[in-house]
């Protein structure tokens, strides 16, 4: 009797702490701090987006990032200003980069549309968009000939492992994103593929509290995720960790470099 009581006084407060996690569930930017030390995601890829782009800016490139996120990586890139145009469509991170970018001169525009980007035709020498959505042919109409789009991407596959912890029999479901597929989209939009490549990595959560804060934070990934819907499932997860010390999925990326011909 004593053995079920404290059991269930220990299901209660990991309830307690969990929907304490599920309730600060919100987002800047694109800032995992919140969790910091109590997960990892392996970025040991095979390619480095970051010195890709940099080896493509001159300093005359007019320079587009769609889905910005809160503006944190375009920043660090340098560029000129004057030069740099942002966008983003998630509401928190548009009125972020209001504040954030329009003072220093970068030209923003809210848009979550990415088939109607709010730019003139041919505007742009170089686009780059990470983990955010994009439509070929859009990106072709808003680049000068001879102009180049880099992107890095959540694969279709990214976390499902995760999913099918909470949601068994969730499965994969249909989509385009796929290096090979979103590949012939661009060819058939006019682009030469310059570099593609495609990579998949462990990432592991070390206490059930901080895969609550990312399952709500990755909505989509999770749909109808709460601690109340999945309160059996996570008491599962924390069994996991209270015999091996971590819970661990798949990451799925790629990366596309594409030149309008």
């Amino acid at each position: 009797m004593r053995q079920q009581t404290n059991e269930a006084a220990r299901e209660e407060s990991l309830r307690r702490e969990w929907e304490a996690e599920e309730a600060v569930a919100h987002i800047h930017g694109w800032d995992f701090s919140h969790i910091e030390g109590r997960y990892s995601s392996e970025d040991d890829l095979p390619w480095d987006y970051r010195a890709i782009v940099l080896s493509l800016l001159r300093p005359d490139t007019r320079l587009l990032d769609y889905d910005t996120g809160g503006g944190e990586f375009l920043l660090s890139l340098g560029h000129e200003r004057r030069l740099t145009a942002a966008t983003e469509g998630y509401p928190p991170n548009v009125a972020l980069c209001r504040e954030t970018l329009l003072p220093l001169g970068v030209d923003f525009r809210p848009c979550a549309d990415p088939s109607h980007i709010p730019f003139e035709d041919a505007s742009f020498d170089l686009m780059i968009n990470r983990h955010g959505s994009f439509d070929p042919q859009e990106i072709h109409r808003l680049l000068r000939p001879g102009g180049v789009f880099v992107t890095q991407q959540v694969g279709a596959r990214n976390d499902r492992d995760l999913v099918e912890l909470v949601f068994p029999g969730a499965g994969t479901p249909d989509s385009p994103l796929y290096m090979d597929v979103q590949c012939r989209a661009f060819e058939q939009a006019g682009f030469r593929i310059l570099q593609a490549d495609e990579a998949f990595r462990p990432i592991v959560f070390y206490d059930v509290g901080a895969f609550v804060w990312f399952a709500r934070i990755i909505e989509w990934e999770f749909p109808g995720f709460s601690v109340e819907k999945c309160f059996p499932r996570l008491l599962a997860l924390q069994k996991e960790i209270d015999a091996g010390g971590r819970i661990e999925g798949t990451a799925h990326r790629y990366l596309i470099v594409a030149r309008k011909e």
